[in-house]
């Protein structure tokens, strides 16, 4: 009698064990799902943290018409950086070289004017790629942003406000700079907020 009741005793305790290890896995499943749902409400992008490369493919997908310019070869492997693309050399030149922020539309225009010649010059030495690509892809860029209209350079700023500053902005409309303009320098307006560098070993791309 002893005996049975301990068999079954021990059974019970293997079905308790059982039924007990069901709850947590099912209640840290439910606590996987609910934060994963949270975190992607609270941080749908991570403008900061976003790396250049990060930005620039998203920018590809939304406006297809852009040049990519990633057929330049490293100057390390001797081989073609494909993630090394005018987008991404725009927005370290913006952030990384500048200094500007990412976060507003008309830092992004000044940062156009450079490009366009009308707002400061461009020097090569400093310029994303010139140390790590075989051959400097300054000129061709330049040249790709002066070929694109005055619209599409508005709906590029848009987008780049866009993913770096999720939150909607009310400001006016300022007009880009034309390249065959002659108008006097942009200085740059100070902003509130500090942008972030890129990931360690990004800055290497711009040493003075």
């Amino acid at each position: 009698m002893m005996r049975k009741t301990l068999l079954l005793s021990r059974k019970h305790q293997k079905c308790l064990g059982v039924f007990l290890l069901s709850i947590s896995l099912s209640w840290g499943m439910a606590q996987i799902q609910i934060n994963s749902v949270t975190d992607w409400r609270l941080h749908p992008v991570n403008g900061q943290t976003l790396r250049p490369e990060q930005a620039a493919e998203i920018i590809y997908k939304q406006l297809p018409y852009l040049p990519q310019e990633n057929q330049y070869i490293s100057a390390e492997t001797g081989e073609i950086d494909s993630e090394h693309t005018l987008m991404s050399r725009f927005i370290r030149y913006h952030k990384d070289f500048k200094r500007r922020s990412p976060q507003y539309s008309l830092d992004w225009k000044v940062t156009l004017a450079d490009y366009l010649g009308v707002n400061q010059s461009i020097r090569e030495s400093n310029y994303p790629g010139n140390s790590t690509l075989q051959t400097s892809p300054l000129e061709q860029d330049i040249q790709v942003i002066r070929q694109l209209s005055r619209r599409q350079r508005q709906q590029l700023v848009d987008l780049l406000v866009k993913l770096y500053n999720p939150k909607p902005q009310q400001t006016t409309t300022q007009p880009l700079p034309e390249s065959t303009e002659n108008t006097s320098d942009i200085s740059t307006p100070s902003t509130p907020s500090t942008p972030s560098l890129s990931q360690p070993g990004d800055a290497q791309l711009l040493a003075p």
